[in-house]
């Protein structure tokens, strides 16, 4: 993960709603447990991106299969239809 890729991830999470029980912590310590939490965050988020299965063809594609032939009509054209 590049630098400013992590600077950009690290903006996303908030310090101010970090809620820490052990009393005394130094605004080092919130800037490493930020960045740590940062980065776990965004490997979970790019291991799920990559989990994805690969998807076949959309909506669309499977629309636009080739038409029929045309029928041909004439003497005996229909003569093994049995319907």
């Amino acid at each position: 993960m590049s630098g400013a890729h992590a600077a950009s991830d690290a903006s996303a999470l908030d310090p101010s709603q970090l809620q820490f029980l052990t009393k005394g912590v130094t605004p080092e310590e919130v800037a490493a447990v930020t960045a740590v939490l940062a980065t776990a965050a965004a490997e979970a988020a790019a291991a799920a991106r990559d989990a994805r299965p690969q998807t076949g063809p959309d909506g669309w594609e499977r629309t636009q299969r080739s038409l029929r032939r045309p029928l041909e009509g004439g003497p005996g054209a229909w003569r093994s239809f049995s319907g």
